[in-house]
């Protein structure tokens, strides 16, 4: 059995926690896209987790799959994997051998490109991590995959053939001197050293045969998106998007699996009660002054990876109903319903007006999203209570107006609420219903 996590918006939803809770059912989490741009925190007996590469699911002791659609920079999965058995926890993490490799120059390239791009409208606001170089390299045909890490001279070859080609774009179109991260010899030396590591602690493994076998053999599989749905490169709002595909979909093809064992499974969206985000681009909800300063501080609404405040707005329900009909939900969980207590309105953009007409899913492309103006429906706000003893007596003990929004939403995307997270930690969470309960 299978249950696909994926982010409803823009990123930072809590994908992370909701791993966390139902990851306990789970024996296997893998992650199918994405690098370490991805922060996830997770809160384990009162302590934070902050992980941008490792798997959540690894914090608790499942086996942790970073699958063939991740990119994989060796330095950050080191040096997180350490981090966490200085802490205590030793987690079991397999990597894919036909997933890519994020190399020094890639970084060099990203940051180099972005700060070209500054002020510009084609700025994406990346993080930096060289996730959109090593991607154009995967689909150029010339990237170092896991595999190639294990053997020193198919990497010496991989290396030779693509570091003068990235060293003359470093020094012809940005006019700049081309150092360490372009040194054939000393990434040859580094990266070979990670293989052997790789090697010695067993963690490559064949992504696709490991997870059909799992499934095969009654295994039960979380496969856990990074970012959201509008940050998918084909699905969301390009170009201010990621560089791979976070929905559901690439769980089949950045795992292995068959896509019908992905959609015999539940796919679940992640929803925050309000909407952030981390970048330019359009926003029509977007707030600002001291209401968006409030729920930024309330929500803690900092880039896990970045630290860079969030733009938020008032949750877009045309942009997830764009998420349910090209990820196929089959629930949602509602995160941050306590960031919004104690607000004396709380608004829905219900639909848009675009052109004089009224549109209730996102346009195809940026611009026209840009243009989109949101049509309110207002709530009566809910009072902040005691939000332990909620998640402890369930569902009906949510304050009734904030069952009237979550009420509204399950009736606009026309599946369930499965859980409603009311604060940080995992056990503030009114759990309804499990993904992985056969």
């Amino acid at each position: 059995m299978t249950a696909t996590i994926v982010g409803a918006q823009l990123g930072d939803e809590g994908k992370g926690g909701v791993v966390d809770l139902f990851g306990d059912a789970a024996d296997v989490v893998a992650r199918y896209q994405g690098g370490d741009n991805a922060g996830h925190t997770v809160v384990h007996a009162g302590e934070e987790f902050k992980l941008s590469l490792v798997p959540s699911g690894a914090v608790r002791g499942h086996v942790g799959v970073l699958g063939n659609g991740c990119v994989i920079n060796p330095r950050t999965l080191f040096d997180e994997l350490d981090t966490l058995r200085d802490r205590g926890i030793d987690p079991d993490v397999r990597v894919a051998e036909r997933a890519h490799v994020i190399l020094p120059y890639h970084r060099q390239l990203d940051g180099i490109e972005e700060a070209a791009k500054e002020g510009d409208d084609l700025a994406a606001g990346t993080t930096g991590r060289g996730i959109g170089p090593t991607y154009e390299d995967k689909a150029g045909r010339r990237g170092v995959r896991v595999g190639d890490l294990l053997d020193p001279e198919t990497l010496r070859r991989r290396l030779e053939y693509v570091v003068p080609q990235k060293a003359a774009l470093y020094r012809e179109v940005y006019a700049e001197s081309p150092g360490a991260a372009f040194d054939v010899e000393a990434l040859h030396e580094e990266f070979a050293a990670y293989g052997r590591r790789l090697q010695s602690e067993d963690m490559t493994v064949d992504a696709g045969s490991f997870l059909r076998t799992a499934v095969a053999d009654g295994a039960t599989v979380m496969l856990e998106g990074a970012q959201g749905t509008s940050l998918d490169i084909d699905h969301g709002v390009y170009p201010y998007v990621t560089s791979s595909n976070p929905t559901a979909g690439s769980a089949a093809t950045g795992t292995g699996l068959p896509p019908s064992t992905v959609a015999d499974g539940e796919i679940v969206g992640v929803v925050k009660a309000y909407l952030s985000r981390v970048g330019p681009g359009p926003m029509p909800t977007e707030l600002d002054g001291d209401l968006a300063a409030t729920i930024r501080d309330r929500g803690g609404e900092f880039g896990t990876v970045t630290g860079r405040p969030r733009r938020v707005g008032w949750l877009d329900v045309p942009m997830l109903r764009h998420a349910r009909d090209t990820n196929g939900f089959t629930g949602f969980v509602l995160n941050h319903v306590d960031v919004l207590a104690g607000l004396d309105e709380v608004a829905v953009a219900h639909a848009y007006t675009l052109g004089g007409e009224t549109v209730e899913t996102m346009p195809t492309t940026t611009e026209r999203w840009g243009e989109c103006e949101p049509v309110y429906r207002w709530f009566d706000g809910w009072p902040a209570v005691d939000w332990a003893a909620v998640a402890a007596e369930g569902y009906d003990a949510l304050p009734a107006n904030a069952r009237r929004f979550i009420e509204y939403l399950e009736a606009e995307l026309e599946v369930a609420a499965i859980a409603v997270g009311v604060g940080p930690d995992r056990e503030l969470t009114v759990v309804r219903d499990h993904p992985l309960d056969a």
